[in-house]
């Protein structure tokens, strides 16, 4: 299993492959790592067919969106608590659907409680975000997407 900062460092190697040094002044890519017009090193990173941008993340995170499917970590959430409780529960006379009831009832508590468990699986390395969180994906197959 990789560590976290070796995934980041391949990662990266693999958004500078695919991507181009980009000088937005003089709008031109720049392979050699330069403009050849204005000389400069300050420079963007070009994707083709998507766009231009600073840094590399974006280009990381566009590679993920395209090679990978994002955790739907709700619906695993739900898995797991189905597995802990029963699927419905009676109130009064009625039966229903033990997630239904925690989530209308106490949507504070079901936040909190799925937000520990995607920490939970982010700290055992279950699973792991490039975007501060917004996404989510297996680390599994983030590993097998970069022995490609």
């Amino acid at each position: 299993m990789m560590t976290r900062e070796e995934i980041q460092e391949a990662l990266q190697k693999i958004a500078f492959q695919k991507s181009a040094a980009f000088c937005y002044q003089d709008y031109i890519k720049c392979p050699t790592g330069r403009c050849p017009i204005c000389g400069s090193d300050d420079l963007m990173r070009h994707l083709e067919g998507v766009g231009v941008e600073w840094g590399t993340s974006w280009v990381i995170e566009h590679i993920l969106q395209e090679e990978l499917t994002p955790v739907a970590l709700e619906e695993i959430f739900k898995e797991s608590i189905r597995q802990c409780y029963p699927e419905e529960v009676k109130v009064g006379w009625i039966t229903v659907d033990t997630i239904e009831v925690l989530k209308s009832q106490d949507p504070i508590s079901w936040g909190c409680a799925l937000s520990d468990y995607e920490s939970q699986e982010e700290e055992e390395g279950t699973i792991m975000s490039f975007d501060n969180g917004s996404s989510y994906y297996w680390t599994h197959e983030v590993e097998a997407l970069l022995e490609k």
